[in-house]
């Protein structure tokens, strides 16, 4: 631990001699920067992202069975930090987290007309037949203090600490302007999520199905917390009971936010420690083991929430806005290179140089003629052009008729040219 604050000390004092602002906060108060900002950054994205937010804000305002007068200072308040730029700089950036929260805790209040009708079968029935067997039951039937335990730590620890740890450690380890993505893609996934769990497809958990049976549910129901009851008989008091019995979202199965969450932090932190991979993978299978042995997602609700994760996250990096992290820590970084997914495909990179090395011989094969007054007869050109073309599928250079030639690439050259069209930005952030 002292190794890893000296050095990011040092690189901070490194980057603060050399000039570079790139990894610098910003200390404004005065909101009219934050707007400028926006009106000099206003895109057609841009404006599809503030206007999905602030209509769920407005949503949850409406639904919302308070005074107007303290939806007014929910306005002010959401105003302040989103304008105010040492606020902004974080807040705006993560207002799909925020805007998460601020349904999922209003979920309650949404009106019956507009809720779907909760699935008690679905779940249990897509479990059996895609696996042959419902595994959470099958999980849940023999249970222990140690698996208690075991299964507590992951789903009710980690699960509620783990994202802001990651959040710190992307913003110290990873470079400026990742802790934006990182907000973007796990609030996102969240807001779909709970989207998903509100008005389109309410399902019951396991441990529905363990106090009702199949009958019927109605949105009037008490939430159980299943598996996490005998944590609060363990430990002899109530961390868990009163919470999930009064949960704002008792018929949120599916996807498993759960589920998503632990993908998504295992994606970030094999982002940033991509040599410890196996140990975050580790992690989900653990939260998922936990999840069925709580009784409180099946199996299918797991691989949907992990899908929504990879989906999130992939929509970062595929889109050219995650940046790369060769690098120790945010103030090593000068400049920003990003992902470019079609340089990172190596099939796309065997056909450039393919294609390139050949463009380049018949250049220089053409003009190494007319310097050494070779004159190219019909039956020439013909064996030419037929070297160049076994050349292009045998990826081999061409034979050439003309005597002392040469064809060898420069190697600094031909890595210039494949290497033009790195995007490279260095804009200071914030984040």
């Amino acid at each position: 631990m002292t190794f890893f604050i000296t050095k990011l000390f040092r690189e901070f004092q490194t980057a603060r001699a050399n000039g570079n602002h790139l990894p610098d906060l910003t200390f404004e108060f005065n909101p009219v920067v934050t707007i400028g900002k926006i009106k000099s950054n206003v895109t057609i994205p841009h404006v599809i992202h503030y206007t999905f937010m602030f209509s769920v804000i407005l949503f949850v305002l409406i639904i919302l069975p308070i005074h107007w007068t303290f939806k007014l200072l929910f306005v002010f308040g959401w105003t302040t930090i989103l304008t105010v730029p040492i606020l902004s700089q974080f807040f705006n950036y993560g207002l799909p987290v925020l805007v998460w929260v601020f349904l999922f805790f209003s979920s309650k209040f949404i009106p019956l007309q507009i809720r779907p009708p909760i699935s008690v079968q679905v779940l249990p029935g897509m479990e059996t037949i895609l696996y042959g067997e419902n595994l959470s039951e099958l999980l849940a039937s023999y249970t222990s203090t140690f698996l208690d335990l075991l299964s507590w730590l992951p789903y009710g620890i980690l699960h509620f600490g783990l994202p802001g740890a990651v959040a710190i450690l992307i913003w110290l380890f990873a470079p400026p302007t990742t802790l934006r993505r990182f907000g973007f893609s796990f609030g996102y996934m969240n807001l779909i999520g709970v989207i998903i769990q509100n008005l389109l497809f309410s399902c019951a958990p396991p441990w529905y199905k363990v106090l009702h049976g199949l009958e019927k549910a109605n949105y009037s129901m008490q939430g159980s917390p299943g598996g996490l009851a005998r944590i609060d008989l363990l430990f002899g008091f109530d961390m868990y009971t009163t919470t999930f019995t009064n949960s704002p979202l008792i018929f949120g199965a599916m996807p498993s936010l759960h589920s998503a969450c632990a993908s998504m932090d295992a994606l970030w932190l094999s982002y940033l420690f991509p040599r410890l991979t196996p140990v975050w993978c580790l992690y989900v299978f653990i939260l998922w083991f936990s999840t069925m042995y709580l009784t409180h997602h099946y199996f299918i609700d797991l691989v949907v929430g992990s899908c929504l994760a990879v989906t999130s996250f992939c929509l970062v990096k595929f889109t050219g806005n995650l940046p790369e992290n060769p690098k120790f820590c945010r103030w090593s970084y000068d400049r920003l290179e990003f992902h470019d997914i079609h340089r990172a495909d190596p099939l796309n990179a065997l056909n450039s140089v393919d294609f390139d090395f050949a463009e380049d011989e018949l250049s220089q094969s053409l003009e190494g003629n007319t310097n050494d007054s070779f004159e190219m007869t019909p039956s020439t050109a013909t064996v030419e052009m037929q070297a160049l073309d076994s050349s292009i599928v045998n990826h081999t250079a061409p034979v050439k008729s003309a005597p002392n030639q040469n064809f060898a690439l420069d190697d600094e050259d031909e890595f210039a040219h494949h290497t033009a069209n790195r995007e490279i930005r260095s804009a200071p952030s914030a984040l």
